[in-house]
């Protein structure tokens, strides 16, 4: 499976969990110098998995809050744990 933006392919894996509606991608499949921390939100730190979104910049384009982790995931969802969710602008296939 792969994650693009835009003709840009940001993750790629046969190594996908799917879970609550999201596949989630290895750390190692995503190239992870075209994201950077976005501020948490109130709503973010209220979340129990201790969720980390991402903005994906590629050149001059920010794409706020298209990716995120779950750094600390309630029992539910221990299987992604450090693993990239994707959504809004990236398409999965």
């Amino acid at each position: 499976m792969k994650a693009i933006l835009n003709g840009t392919i940001l993750a790629e894996s046969d190594d996908i969990i799917a879970a609550a509606g999201y596949d989630y991608f290895p750390p190692a499949a995503v190239r992870t110098e075209w994201l950077e921390k976005a501020v948490k939100t109130p709503e973010d730190l209220e979340c129990p998995h201790g969720v980390q979104f991402y903005d994906v910049v590629i050149g001059v384009k920010r794409y706020p809050r298209n990716a995120w982790v779950y750094e600390s995931p309630q029992p539910r969802l221990a299987q992604v744990a450090g693993r990239f969710g994707f959504w809004q602008d990236v398409k999965l296939g």
